[in-house]
């Protein structure tokens, strides 16, 4: 079908969202986003961006060959808790140079390609309601308006009322892991810039600069049950972390000594959404496929599903079928890569024998590990 003059309403003014209404307008639709903040802000926050997010971001017009505001990742060390100690260095993937984002650079740059392409944005704009009539699908607002599209998109997030409205209500299952997060200054410049996954028992740290270097992104992440609060702003106490990350050594430590403000959240897991559409309203991002933390993937994956979603219109025959075929190529690499983030989660916290059998292993193949994970690296939905 032809997408030309077709309107389209996004809820959710994230990563996924925009580059979902920058897709589609660039393809010729009318695209209203709806994003219930006054302003579109992030609170500081790091993420990777792979080559299979990349290559949707390039195909957008949103970044050239070298992204001016993110990282370019040497690779990856591992590191024990207890010193510091190098047990692996893991080269980058050979799809393509993973980049490592300011959240709020990256959403920037989304927001500046989409109001160039003619997006519409209504920020302060809470949606109460999205149903489906058999010509559109009307937005309800809490002030009471209401706005008819040919199609509306979900992307509103791993608690999507949307979301519950197409596959019943669910009971999410508390992964009794928490995450801690921060960003700090820096001021150490690295030639070759690398993240440090540090794993003890029950507990890894994530970290890796971001803004030339400026920032250190700092991730730490906990098995524990007396946490069980999900929203990822709330706010932790610094002493509380470096407390619980007391005998973490070498220079994560003195990471974890600057951090000041870090935010803290629960990890629930839920399942990949057994239905994404129904003609005329579908789900995107973590609305459709909430992922753990534990790939990096949630931003690739919400870039993936935007480009996937636009070019399904290409040349169908209707909504609903473009809706289809959306669902249909986007389900299985959805849970494939949900489930890889799931095994992660197991093997960074290994105890006792196990952990020094891992590392024993680490140590002869790590350069080798990467190859393990090329096929999410190497996807192209462009292609």
């Amino acid at each position: 079908m032809k997408i030309s003059g077709l309107k389209f309403g996004v809820i959710g003014g994230g990563i996924g969202g925009i580059a979902a209404a920058l897709a589609l307008q660039q393809r010729g639709a009318q695209v209203t986003v709806f994003e219930q903040a006054k302003a579109l802000t992030e609170v500081g926050a790091g993420l990777q961006i792979s080559a299979n997010g990349m290559v949707v971001l390039r195909a957008l017009n949103v970044v050239g060959d070298m992204p001016e505001t993110a990282v370019a990742s040497g690779g990856t060390m591992i590191r024990d808790y207890r010193s510091g100690r190098l047990v692996s260095a893991l080269p980058p993937p050979s799809a393509g140079t993973t980049y490592y984002y300011h959240r709020a650079d990256l959403l920037d740059a989304l927001h500046q390609a989409a109001l160039r392409a003619g997006v519409e944005f209504l920020l302060g704009a809470r949606v109460e309601q999205v149903r489906k009539h058999p010509s559109d699908a009307e937005v309800a607002l809490d002030d009471g308006t209401r706005h008819r599209f040919d199609c509306a998109i979900a992307a509103d997030g791993g608690r999507s009322a949307i979301r519950t409205d197409l596959n019943g209500p669910e009971t999410p299952a508390f992964t009794h892991q928490v995450a801690w997060r921060a960003i700090i200054p820096w001021s150490e410049h690295a030639e070759t810039v690398r993240a440090a996954l540090t794993m003890g028992p029950g507990r890894h740290v994530v970290t890796y600069p971001l803004r030339d270097q400026s920032l250190m992104n700092v991730v730490a992440i906990e098995e524990r049950s007396d946490w069980t609060e999900e929203g990822w702003r709330l706010r932790g106490d610094p002493e509380d972390l470096r407390e619980r990350f007391a005998d973490f050594g070498g220079e994560v430590r003195e990471i974890l000594q600057q951090v000041q403000k870090p935010h803290i959240w629960a990890l629930f897991l839920r399942p990949v959404a057994q239905t994404w559409q129904n003609g005329r309203i579908a789900l995107l991002g973590d609305a459709a496929h909430p992922t753990l933390p534990f790939m990096a993937q949630g931003a690739c994956l919400a870039l993936e599903d935007a480009y996937v979603l636009a070019r399904a219109f290409d040349d169908q025959s209707g909504i609903q079928q473009a809706l289809e075929i959306y669902e249909t190529h986007r389900r299985s690499r959805a849970r494939k890569v949900v489930a890889a983030a799931g095994a992660n989660a197991r093997n960074f916290h290994l105890r006792g024998p196990m952990r020094l059998a891992a590392q024993a292993a680490l140590m002869a193949i790590g350069p080798r590990l990467s190859r393990k994970y090329e096929w999410i690296y190497s996807y192209d939905a462009t292609a």
